[in-house]
């Protein structure tokens, strides 16, 4: 048994933060119902085709769904959806702005033949203000959120490498809506939730925010070093790998001195005698610290930090990801189907040891359309016709 079996759950979805949120309900158990175009699909099907033949983006957050393909612009398709939505427990969409309203799919028009039913809405800007019918997209919001004036070097700033505007809408969605259901089990009541990528990006910058408090300069970007920390960033080895360390406090800062660069009168340099001076005075110290890294291999310096207690990470590449001993040793990884044959898969991360999450298979396109239609009772000629006229 899982936390979520006997919950069903339709999502208009693409792209990544509807599909990412869904895929989580999925992994608890939730029964989901990805609806898509038919003929297309989510459009996130087609970003690549690095996974035998299939996208990136969408093996990853597409597991354990069923596909339905519909023209949310057929006549039929409104009373196809209003019959899914009356057992549903909760629908989930990241539609254009306007669009989900145009159809007939707000809490208000639903919750008379299903008071139950929780509506999660994501999207850029939220539901109300002026920016709510502007398009969004994941670099736009890191923009338009400030993330971007604070990452990369001095001369250029940088977007994150993954999408993380989406990433945490999903998460806001998907965490939104398990609030929903415990609250519903109290009062009988659905609800509707409002998902804003913008807001979603505001929380994650919550540092920076207050760093800049009341008008105060913002932190400076500083490439793959901390903004307010020294040293504390990426540092290459004499073999040129490169390793990752973050001191934190003075304790550190003289294991540092004394058992990494085994210069032990550096720990009472008055130039470097507290973080702020350090962060001062930075380029003198990386000038000795890179000097004494030098004639060290990556191991080697590995094995340093790790005696003196401080942390540390090697700059690993996906492949090194892929093979990340940590995560063989604790046997995260595992297999899911697709069209294309299995593939490996991440477990979803918290290991429980009260239920095992659902590791279903990644659907190809209306792959359930026939067998979702007969379920709510819709004759296998009208299916035919359907069909026919493209309507699945």
């Amino acid at each position: 048994m899982r936390p979520l079996d006997g919950i069903t759950v339709v999502s208009l979805e693409h792209a990544i933060a509807a599909p990412f949120a869904s895929r989580q309900l999925a992994d608890l158990g939730a029964r989901v119902i990805k609806v898509e175009r038919p003929g297309v699909g989510d459009f996130a099907r087609a970003y690549d085709s690095r996974v035998n033949g299939l996208a990136s983006h969408f093996v990853w957050t597409n597991r354990s769904k069923e596909s339905l393909s519909l023209d949310l612009k057929h006549p039929e398709a409104g009373a196809i959806l209003r019959k899914l939505l009356l057992k549903a427990d909760v629908l989930v969409q990241n539609l254009a702005p306007g669009a989900a309203a145009r159809l007939g799919l707000s809490r208000e028009a639903l919750k008379a033949d299903n008071p139950g039913l929780i509506v999660c809405n994501i999207s850029g800007y939220g539901e109300d203000g002026p920016d709510k019918d502007r398009k969004a997209y994941d670099l736009l919001i890191q923009a338009e959120a400030g993330f971007l004036s604070i990452t990369g070097d001095e001369e250029t700033p940088s977007k994150a490498g993954i999408s993380i505007a989406d990433i945490a809408a999903g998460m806001y969605a998907y965490t939104n809506i398990l609030a929903a259901l415990i609250q519903r089990g109290k009062t009988g009541e659905g609800a509707s939730i409002d998902i804003s990528m913008l807001e979603a990006m505001a929380e994650w910058m919550g540092f920076p925010m207050y760093y800049a408090y009341d008008g105060a300069p913002p932190p400076k970007r500083n490439g793959g070093s901390h903004a307010t920390i020294y040293p504390y960033g990426p540092f290459a080895a004499g073999d040129g790998k490169v390793v990752m360390l973050g001191l934190q406090n003075e304790r550190e800062w003289q294991a540092f001195c004394q058992t990494v660069l085994q210069d032990s009168a550096l720990a009472s340099d008055p130039r470097f005698a507290s973080n702020a001076l350090r962060s001062e005075n930075k380029q003198s110290l990386r000038d000795i610290i890179l000097s004494s890294f030098a004639g060290l291999s990556g191991d080697q310096l590995v094995e340093r930090l790790d005696a003196a207690g401080i942390a540390n990470a090697r700059m690993n590449d996906m492949a090194g990801l892929w093979a990340h001993p940590q995560l063989h040793a604790r046997q995260r990884w595992s297999e899911v189907d697709t069209g294309a044959g299995p593939i490996p898969t991440l477990l979803p991360p918290g290991r429980s040891d009260a239920f095992a999450p659902r590791l279903g298979p990644v659907p190809q396109l209306g792959e359930h359309s026939r067998a979702i239609l007969a379920e709510l009772g819709i004759d296998q000629q009208v299916i035919a016709t359907l069909q026919h006229d493209g309507a699945i």
